[in-house]
């Protein structure tokens, strides 16, 4: 019973959550206005500036920040304990991620849907907007390189998520284009897919489907990196409204409905007890420790718990969604509360969900290898005996998606079903998540570019020799973007020689540090945010303190793992007989980069207060069916 009131008080706290703190910053602090102009309809040009109901917005925005980080963040963090974990994700995302969020948003649309990295070369200075967007480009790329092995690891792992994952491709385009042709509402069909999707679900692993979802997991982890990358280039130059939209809308119905049933699952197994085990019905209860001492060979828990947990709290990644895509679509400025705030709070949700599946979920029953079954706290220390044990990226995934099943199985659905549903769901929040990801790392890339671009007298971009006009173009930027992030995964692992089946692994490389990099991107992102309202005498007190914590934390994390002791290591990156120094070049940059960027910060903020930056140029008359002032 202690799971599930646990469940039940997190979600009545997002709520009121919601309807307090959040209603707050929308109505007083950003003051969101019904009738302002947005985006959408001021740029519009049906690509990616689209005019577009909330609902569909939050759908492509939630799927797009959950990804899998609310997922192997919270199944690795609770060796330090579920209670730490558990505080950090609910306050974590109610007093900083969700702010975080809905504050890059709200800047953003009132920037021209102008990204993070974008906006702090006019409210800081040009330097900070250059060193900004290499180290967004730098992340993205390892986020495309990394989700591509997370969903070839999830496909080998579970083939029967394969097939329910690839029919959401023809069914989104499908309803796409039908509803841009027909405009009609996107419920009904969307519905329609949806039921398609669980019958492919339940059905999509026999016969001959069966059959081809086990030659599929049988390719290499460099052939599934290929076709994703593939994909992903596809997906980001489409128009939203084909692929990005109705998939992300399609997958939001899909796993919001998935999570329905684990919530229902947890219930059932409250009340009633696990799926019957040899003629009884195991008792949900807590396995895990409340607090983990740390003979685990786990990190210290300051400031490594607040890296490892990044999505289901705060993360840097969800500031490049909320100004790159979604600030583009939503086609009224008071949609912004419900998406920005209100999907960071269903991701927290998510990640409570994940907690509690590893933690009490697992006891419920998991096998043991041989044939036996292993419960309660047996099968949660089968999994968590130690940070090496639980860190691999296969049993991260794997403790969720049994914890979770064993859920699902509470109130009778078939195990083979369960399981297949949680792998689904796993690899179709890392799939949004890649496409979308290759979708701002092109906008990324387009306004690097643009800084080094020749153009002609009128502003357009001069055909010539200059690489860089190149990567102004949707099409050469996203390209580069890809073949960027296939290079990084070809890489082979350290000590390992170049071979096809090595090639997918080598985003592993930079991984170690890229809980610090995203976690910085959320300090930044707050810094630019500060800025933005500190020139329009907006009260800044609330992102203070969560500003300085999200500077400090990665940093911390950081240097701990250069100079001490590295995650897994007994020694510090610098200390290893065998150094990663690619791993060490970029770790020392993203420090140096961090300290100028606080220093020039720093030095600007008493000057910027009640100043506010150079406007931009007008825009066009005709911009806009309406001028962007009506919802």
């Amino acid at each position: 019973m202690e799971t599930l009131l646990i469940a039940f008080g997190v979600g009545v706290l997002y709520i009121v959550a919601y309807n307090t703190y959040g209603k707050f910053l929308a109505r007083k602090i950003f003051k969101l206005n019904v009738e302002a102009s947005v985006p959408s309809k001021a740029l519009q040009d049906d690509t990616d500036y689209v005019p577009t109901k909330k609902m569909v917005v939050f759908g492509h925005h939630f799927t797009s920040i959950a990804g899998t980080g609310p997922i192997v963040g919270p199944a690795i963090a609770v060796i330090w304990g579920w209670l730490p974990a558990l505080l950090w994700v609910l306050f974590g995302s109610i007093l900083i991620g969700a702010v975080h969020d809905f504050g890059s948003l709200v800047v953003s649309m009132r920037n021209r849907g102008q990204t993070v990295g974008d906006i702090s070369g006019r409210v800081l200075n040009p330097r900070i907007r250059l060193l900004f967007l290499m180290i967004l480009a730098m992340a993205l790329t390892i986020v495309l390189a990394i989700f591509g092995l997370v969903i070839a690891v999830v496909f080998k792992q579970y083939p029967s998520a394969i097939f329910p994952c690839i029919i959401q491709i023809p069914l989104a385009v499908a309803i796409g284009l039908y509803l841009h042709r027909k405009g009609i509402d996107l419920s009904i069909p969307s519905l329609i897919a949806l039921a398609l999707m669980y019958l492919s679900v339940a059905f999509g692993n026999q016969g001959w489907l069966g059959a081809l979802n086990a030659e599929m997991a049988s390719w290499s982890l460099g052939t599934w990196v290929a076709i994703l990358l593939i994909y992903s280039y596809i997906a980001s130059v489409l128009p939203v409204w084909t692929l990005l939209q109705p998939r992300d809308f399609i997958n939001s119905l899909q796993l919001i409905t998935a999570l329905a049933l684990v919530v229902l699952g947890l219930f059932a197994a409250a009340i009633l007890g696990g799926a019957p085990v040899e003629g009884s019905r195991p008792a949900l209860e807590i396995a895990a420790p409340a607090f983990q001492s740390n003979d685990m060979g786990a990190p210290l828990l300051f400031p490594f718990l607040f890296i490892t947990i990044a999505c289901g709290a705060i993360s840097g990644f969800h500031c490049l969604v909320s100004s790159g895509t979604s600030s583009k679509q939503l086609q009224c400025e008071t949609d912004a509360q419900f998406v920005g705030y209100g999907s960071m709070l269903m991701e927290g949700f998510l990640a409570t969900l994940v907690i509690l599946a590893c933690v009490a979920g697992l006891g419920l029953g998991i096998s043991d290898g041989a044939g036996g079954l292993l419960l309660g706290e047996a099968a949660f220390d089968s999994r968590y005996s130690s940070w090496s044990a639980a860190g691999g990226l296969g049993a991260k995934v794997g403790a969720f998606v049994d914890g979770s099943a064993n859920f699902l199985k509470a109130f009778g659905l078939p195990a083979g079903f369960a399981v297949a549903l949680m792998g689904v769901l796993v690899s179709s929040f890392a799939a949004t998540t890649m496409d979308t990801a290759c979708r701002l790392q092109r906008y990324v890339i387009q306004e690097l570019a643009g800084t080094f671009a020749t153009r002609e007298v009128d502003g357009s971009v001069k055909l010539g020799a200059n690489p860089f006009n190149l990567l102004v173009n949707k099409h050469g930027a996203t390209i580069f973007a890809v073949v960027g992030a296939f290079l990084m995964a070809a890489v082979p692992p350290s000590g390992q020689a170049w071979a096809w089946d090595n090639v997918g692994n080598g985003g592993l490389i930079l991984w170690p540090m890229f809980g610090a990099i995203n976690q910085l991107l959320a300090g930044l992102a707050f810094l630019v945010i500060a800025f933005w309202m500190w020139r329009r005498r907006v009260p800044v007190w609330f992102i203070v303190l969560p500003t300085i914590f999200m500077l400090i934390m990665p940093a911390w994390a950081m240097f701990y793992q250069m100079f001490i002791q590295a995650v897994g290591m007994e020694t510090g990156w610098f200390s290893a007989d065998d150094k990663n120094w690619p791993l060490i070049f970029i770790a020392v940059a993203t420090l140096a980069l961090e300290i100028w960027m606080v220093v020039e910060a720093f030095l600007a903020w008493p000057k910027a207060k009640g100043v506010i930056e150079e406007a931009f140029e007008p825009l066009a008359a005709s911009a806009g069916s309406d001028g962007g002032r009506s919802c």
